[in-house]
């Protein structure tokens, strides 16, 4: 009987991992065609595009949160085959993400031109990245409804769809990419235009498409402001949303300091934060689908198809984490040169790059943890945990290591590796474990 439910729970995973795995690898991509097509301009241009990367992070932080608690909820409505549910909760998800997706955009056009200023960029590079930062920011109602609908059609396991819409956003972003940066010589602000065309258009398919599903297609009524529901996004997604605030500000935090190293520094540092994605990102795909599947089992009642998914998904994010920490290590530094012509930033990106690479399975296992944790609504635990190691152990090491001891980016590094290795363990330390206390005899939740 084991067997059969982790025979299962691996079927399941994999199924529904690959969209998802390819989803937020071509996401990420979006990043990537914009850091390396922009790179091959110079490092004052990577510089620009990356100035803003981790206000971009906090910003989108608010419809994250929003993401996990939606899909929580609506993944154990599937679940329990409350479809009366998901309709409601699909007609908030649309009044959720319109109107914070608005509120954040307009702050964000009125804050642009002060934000490259606050990270302490270098004069010669606060108005291009103002300008990028500007651009990208008038898409964010579009992204926040990406981020958002997502949410909910995955959480009746249909991860395939969206995969599709983050393809032909990547396609159109490369398209316009070399219109605009090479064609009509329009360099950063021309990347800013085209991922904000891009954005603008998965956003309205994104939507069009939960409309299309016939659980998700919400009634007039369901419009309305439901407290209920209200109450239930709040108590989860506040823990989540604090989680990534912690983590967002504390990122801020972690440029700002490396920012005042040099633009060399800082260009080498911000490519190997993007490189390093490509390694992690299958992590955050599992995570979308352990969500989903734990949500699922949880409305379902099934305790241990809700154990069986948990374990399988650490072992095969652990796995994946290994190999891909191998792949970083051996091609760091012609990894790096995708991103830039600079000999010396990819020289010293590559260096950090393998330094990091032995801590990718620890990387992996927070990842999947959270993913476990967030499927179940258990989110306050999650935010202890951030907030502790990231300000406790980067923010403050780092801090000791740049203005204390004025030590190099290695030093900085390995901080930023002794927090994500803090973080795994304190999350399996205090990983839920109560849910067994409320199972029967036969397995099942009461």
């Amino acid at each position: 009987m084991k067997q059969t439910y982790y025979k299962e729970a691996f079927r399941s995973l994999i199924t529904l991992s690959i969209p998802t795995v390819l989803e937020e690898v071509l996401s990420t991509l979006l990043q990537y065609v914009d850091t390396a097509m922009v790179g091959h301009l110079g490092e004052k241009a990577t510089a620009a595009v990356s100035a803003t990367t981790t206000i971009g992070w906090l910003i989108h932080s608010i419809p994250s949160a929003i993401a996990v608690a939606v899909l929580a909820i609506a993944s154990k409505a599937n679940g329990a085959g409350d479809e009366a549910k998901l309709k409601k909760l699909a007609g908030q998800s649309i009044l959720y993400a319109f109107t914070i997706g608005t509120l954040l955009e307009v702050i964000a056009l009125v804050l642009s031109p002060y934000i490259p200023v606050w990270m302490g960029v270098e004069p010669d590079i606060v108005r291009p990245a103002s300008v990028y930062f500007t651009i990208t920011s008038i898409s964010l109602v579009f992204r926040a409804s990406s981020r958002v609908f997502s949410a909910m059609i995955r959480s009746i396991k249909d991860t395939k769809s969206p995969m599709f819409i983050s393809v032909g956003e990547n396609v159109l972003n490369i398209l316009l990419n070399t219109v605009f940066i090479y064609g009509l010589n329009l360099g950063v602000a021309g990347a800013a235009i085209a991922s904000c065309i891009s954005f603008g258009i998965g956003g309205i398919a994104m939507f069009l498409l939960m409309l299309s599903k016939t659980k998700l297609r919400p009634e007039r009524l369901d419009m309305r402001l439901d407290r209920e529901i209200l109450s239930e996004t709040f108590t989860i997604g506040l823990p989540a949303l604090g989680t990534t605030f912690v983590s967002c500000f504390g990122y801020i935090a972690f440029a700002r300091m490396v920012s005042g190293m040099g633009t060399t520094i800082f260009a080498a540092h911000s490519i190997a934060i993007t490189a390093e994605q490509i390694v992690y990102i299958p992590g955050y795909g599992l995570r979308v689908a352990t969500s989903t599947l734990v949500g699922n089992a949880l409305g379902e009642k099934d305790i241990r198809k809700l154990k069986a998914t948990g374990r399988v998904s650490i072992l095969i994010t652990l796995l994946i984490m290994v190999v891909n920490g191998i792949g970083l290590y051996l091609f760091a530094y012609p990894f790096m040169r995708l991103f830039t012509n600079s000999v010396n930033a990819a020289r010293i990106g590559s260096e950090v790059l393998r330094l990091v690479s032995f801590s990718e399975p620890f990387f992996g296992l927070m990842i999947v943890l959270e993913g476990i944790s967030y499927g179940m609504g258990r989110t306050k635990h999650v935010f202890a945990c951030e907030a502790v190691s990231m300000w406790g152990i980067r923010i403050f090491g780092t801090f000791l290591c740049v203005n204390v001891f004025g030590l190099g980016l290695k030093a900085v590094w390995l901080c930023m590796i002794a927090d994500n290795i803090c973080k795994a363990i304190l999350l399996y330390i205090f990983r839920p474990k109560h849910v067994e206390e409320n199972a029967d005899d036969r397995g099942e939740l009461r």
